[in-house]
C-alpha cells in the first residue's frame, strides 16, 4: 500500500515538475524581461504524511518549492529520465548546448544529467538575485548537505561551482523510491564493511576500568547535544569523538566496537585498509575522503582495525617517499579530527601510532589479557549448553593453567567441536579442549 501511495505522489510531483520546466522554457525563450513567479503560476501538489516515503522526507525536513524542484531534478534520471529530455535542447546559433541550462553526459547513460546550473535555470532563469538564493540550497548548513541527501560532484577543479553534477545519494534514492534505506555496499568506492554481531554485552568479559571507558563512549553517542549545550561546551569542543583501543590480539576490541554500535543503534563500518592504502601518490587520501564524505552526518561509527599500518609515526623526511607518507598522516589527522561522528582506532601496538593522533583521542582504552576468573567466564559463555560437554570438562582448571585471549578461545571451541564430530561423539571432552589449546600455543611457539 505504501509503495502504491508513494507512486501516486511521485506521479503528481513529476507532472508538476514537468509543468514548471515547460513554463520556464516558454518564458525564457520568449525573452520576457520580467521574471515569472513560478510558485504562483505552477503551485506544487499538496503532500501529506500518508502519501509515502517521498512525502515523509519533504515534510520531515520542511522542504519548500525550491527544495522540491532540486529533489525531483536529482531523482528523475533514476526513475524517469525521459522527463529531462527537454533540457538537451541545442543552441542552433552556436552549435552546442545552452550554457545556462548546464548538464552533463554520463559514460553509459544517454539521457540528460543535471547540474546546479540546471536547478538555477529552472528556479531563477536569468534573475541574478534568485540565482544567489538558489546557491544557498547547496551550502554545507542546508539539509541537503547536512543530511547527505544531495551530493555535488565537481568534474574539475577551478570550474564554476554551479557546474557540479547534482546527484542524489544512494541512501535517499532507495528511501524516496521504495521507503527502504539500503546500507552502502562494500566496493572500491566504499571500502568499508558493515560490522554486525549476535553477541550481547553479557558475552563480553572486560575489567571494570575498560567498561567505564566504553560506557563513556556510549553516553556520548546517546547525548552529544546535551553534553555540549548544557554547559556551553559547543564553542570549545568539536562534535566528534575519537577513541583508541589497544592491547593484545583477541582481547575484544572489535567486538566492543560492534556492541557500542548495537547499544546506540548506530552502524559500525570496518574500514578495509587493503583497499584504502595505495602506493600511488594521492590515492590513499582520495580513498579515505570517499569513506569520510559518505559517513558525514550519518551517525556511523568508523572502525580502523590494525590502525598502525595507516596511522603510523611520521619520520624524518629524507626522501620523496617519506614526505608523501608524512603528508598522508597529516591528512588523516585532519579528517579524523574534523569528523563529526565516532572514530575508533584499534591496534596491537600503541607505540606505533603517531603521537599527534594520541593527543587528540578522547579515550585510550587498554584491552588486557583476561585473568583466570575472566577466562573461566569466557569458557562458560562459549559452552552455554552443558549437556553437550563431557563430565570430565573442568573450565576452572584450564582457565587457571592456560592463558589465552577470548579470540583464541573461539578457535579452541571450534577445533574441539570439529574433533568431537570426527570421532562421532555428541559431547566435547577435556581432551578435545586441551588439543585445541595445544594448537593455539603452537602458533606462538609454545607448548602445553
Amino acid at each position: 500500500m505504501e509503495i502504491t501511495l508513494n507512486t501516486h505522489a511521485l506521479e503528481r510531483e513529476i507532472a508538476w515538475f514537468s509543468k514548471v520546466c515547460e513554463t520556464r522554457f516558454e518564458h525564457y525563450f520568449q525573452h520576457n524581461e520580467q521574471d515569472i513567479d513560478l510558485d504562483q503560476v505552477c503551485p506544487p501538489p499538496a503532500l501529506s504524511a500518508t502519501d509515502g516515503p517521498y512525502a515523509k522526507v519533504v515534510l520531515e525536513f520542511g522542504f519548500g518549492y525550491a527544495e522540491r524542484i532540486v529533489m525531483m531534478l536529482a531523482l528523475l534520471p533514476h526513475i524517469r529520465p525521459q522527463a529531462l529530455d527537454l533540457f538537451s535542447l541545442q543552441n542552433s546559433a552556436l552549435g552546442r548546448a545552452y550554457s545556462e541550462i548546464g548538464g552533463w553526459r554520463g559514460k553509459t547513460h544517454s539521457g540528460f544529467l543535471p547540474t546546479c546550473e540546471t536547478a538555477s535555470f529552472i528556479l531563477a532563469g536569468s534573475n541574478l538575485g534568485k540565482r544567489f538564493a538558489v546557491a544557498r540550497l547547496f551550502k554545507d548548513d542546508h539539509a541537503f548537505a547536512r543530511r547527505g541527501i544531495i551530493k555535488l560532484d565537481s568534474q574539475a577543479s577551478g570550474e564554476p561551482a554551479f557546474g557540479a553534477a547534482l546527484q542524489l545519494s544512494h541512501e535517499f534514492l532507495q528511501l524516496l523510491a521504495d521507503g527502504e534505506a539500503d546500507k552502502p555496499d562494500f566496493s572500491t568506492n566504499f571500502p568499508a564493511k558493515l560490522m554486525q554481531t549476535k553477541l550481547e554485552w553479557s558475552d563480553l568479559v572486560l575489567n571494570q576500568e575498560v567498561m567505564e571507558e566504553v560506557n563513556n563512549i556510549v553516553t556520548w553517542l546517546r547525548s552529544p547535544e546535551k553534553i555540549l549545550q548544557n554547559w556551553g561546551l559547543e564553542k570549545a569542543l568539536k562534535p566528534g569523538y575519537r577513541a583508541m583501543f589497544y592491547g593484545p590480539p583477541g582481547t575484544g576490541k572489535t567486538l566492543t566496537a560492534s556492541l557500542i554500535g548495537k547499544a546506540v543503534g548506530s552502524d559500525v563500518y570496518r574500514i578495509d585498509l587493503s583497499m584504502v592504502v595505495s602506493k600511488y601518490i594521492g590515492e590513499t587520501e582520495k580513498n579515505l575522503a570517499g569513506v569520510f564524505d559518505q559517513a558525514q552526518n550519518k551517525n556511523w561509527i568508523l572502525f580502523f582495525d590494525e590502525a598502525d599500518s595507516l596511522f603510523g609515526k611520521r619520520t624524518q623526511a629524507s626522501s620523496s617517499n617519506d614526505r608523501h607518507a608524512n603528508q598522508e598522516i597529516s591528512y588523516l589527522l585532519q579528517r579524523v579530527e574534523d569528523f563529526p561522528g565516532v572514530v575508533i582506532l584499534a591496534t596491537n601496538l600503541k607505540a606505533n601510532i603517531d603521537a599527534a593522533f594520541a593527543r587528540r583521542f578522547q579515550s585510550e582504552v587498554y584491552f588486557a589479557m583476561p585473568d583466570a576468573a575472566q577466562r573461566e567466564r569466557l569458557w562458560r559463555g562459549l559452552f552455554a549448553n552443558t549437556n553437550k560437554l563431557d563430565q570430565d570438562v573442568n573450565f576452572r582448571e584450564i582457565a587457571e593453567r592456560y592463558e589465552l585471549a577470548g579470540g583464541a578461545l573461539l578457535n579452541v571451541a571450534r577445533y574441539a567441536a570439529i574433533r568431537a564430530v570426527k570421532s562421532n561423539r555428541d559431547v566435547i571432552t577435556q581432551d578435545d579442549l586441551l588439543a585445541g589449546i595445544g594448537r593455539e600455543f603452537m602458533k606462538d611457539g609454545k607448548t602445553l
